[in-house]
């Protein structure tokens, strides 16, 4: 039997890509600039994250939760692929997260904070529903 990514196993894939999309918007302003004019600072970038304000910092802010959010989904498909959970509902749930994770960056970064709120506690739900899903 050939092993196949399933969908479920791609957003995982992308969720992981999202630090990286976070990453990039927070830096995007320094780019092109001399470092003696508050240009992105490849030597130290932590601190030069640091001082940002803005929509670089909510980008950085952004790229910790979307960090501190990726385990938790990691397991959820595992635990329901292992568990045997339905796939086509769990293809659903898993792209469901992704986009409310999307969707959550975007907000997090026009400072919407009431609506981002919303949408991260709708991801964690779906991640929850995931993460039981397979459960019998």
């Amino acid at each position: 039997m050939l092993s196949h990514f399933t969908i479920a196993y791609w957003c995982v894939f992308v969720a992981a890509m999202l630090p990286l999309l976070c990453s990039v918007v927070a830096k995007r302003g320094g780019f092109g600039k001399k470092r003696s004019q508050g240009g992105y600072d490849n030597h130290d970038p932590r601190a030069w994250l640091a001082r940002q304000t803005g929509a670089s910092a909510r980008a950085n802010a952004a790229q910790a939760n979307s960090f501190e959010a990726l385990p938790f989904f990691i397991a959820a498909v595992l635990v329901a692929h292992q568990l045997g959970a339905g796939q086509a509902v769990l293809d659903l749930l898993a792209v469901l997260y992704v986009l409310l994770r999307l969707f959550y960056i975007m907000m997090y970064v026009s400072d919407m904070p009431r609506a981002r709120s919303a949408v991260w506690g709708g991801a964690f739900f779906v991640n929850i529903a995931i993460f039981f899903l397979g459960y019998r």
